[in-house]
């Protein structure tokens, strides 16, 4: 733990001549940390609560919609389980290297966190390529009736949220690579980790809005 020393004040040049006062030593403090100790952590929670609301806003908009016809999905089947349930698959896996990644940036492992946010890459490019068959497959198109703009616009915001994220992780890969490196990195590592955990578990309900209620 970092001992907070006292200095006096007469250590530096004193021109109005007062009376030395003790200053605190504060040179040898971490200067970033993780957490709740993080302005990091705080915003991307802020953000999270901000983007769930706009999920939660857009998945009542569909049983909204839902409730003003007696029969749902409009001029369409239930969509094929298919790609959705392999990105489904896709997601929860890679929160195994994310968590890797944080825990190794939070150990401040510089090789170990770009390893595993590389590995962490591989999986959302993967989700990206079968998100792609996932839009090719829906039953519906965005422009054919209201079912089909709000199961675009949930898929499409979620896909957006992934895209960021996906940036994101890239962007902290290069720097880790290449630098410029700041030991403040390992905090973006791990609040990437964070808020790839959000995109994930946001998913599992948008799942089943989309794919699981025409069903019932």
């Amino acid at each position: 733990m970092t001992e907070l020393r006292k200095v006096p004040a007469n250590a530096m040049s004193n021109d109005a001549g007062t009376t030395p006062a003790l200053m605190l030593d504060v040179r040898h403090l971490p200067s970033f940390g993780f957490g709740h100790r993080s302005l990091m952590w705080w915003s991307t929670v802020c953000l999270m609560l901000i983007e769930g609301t706009v999920f939660a806003i857009a998945a009542m908009a569909y049983f909204y919609l839902r409730g003003l016809t007696a029969n749902w999905p409009l001029n369409a089947a239930p969509p094929q389980l298919l790609w959705g349930t392999a990105n489904t698959a896709i997601l929860l896996a890679s929160m195994w290297p994310n968590q890797l990644a944080k825990r190794a940036a939070e150990r401040q492992q510089r090789a170990r966190s770009r390893l595993w946010l590389c590995v962490a890459l591989l999986f959302a490019a993967a989700f990206l390529v079968v998100r792609g068959f996932e839009f090719a497959a829906l039953n519906v198109s965005w422009y054919t009736n209201a079912y089909g703009s709000v199961v675009w616009l949930l898929l499409g915001l979620h896909t957006t949220h992934l895209i960021t994220d996906t940036v994101d992780t890239a962007v902290l890969t290069v720097l880790l690579f290449t630098g410029p490196f700041e030991g403040k990195r390992f905090v973006d590592v791990s609040e990437n980790a964070l808020y790839w955990y959000f995109v994930v578990l946001s998913w599992l309900p948008i799942y089943a809005v989309i794919y699981l209620a025409p069903r019932l």
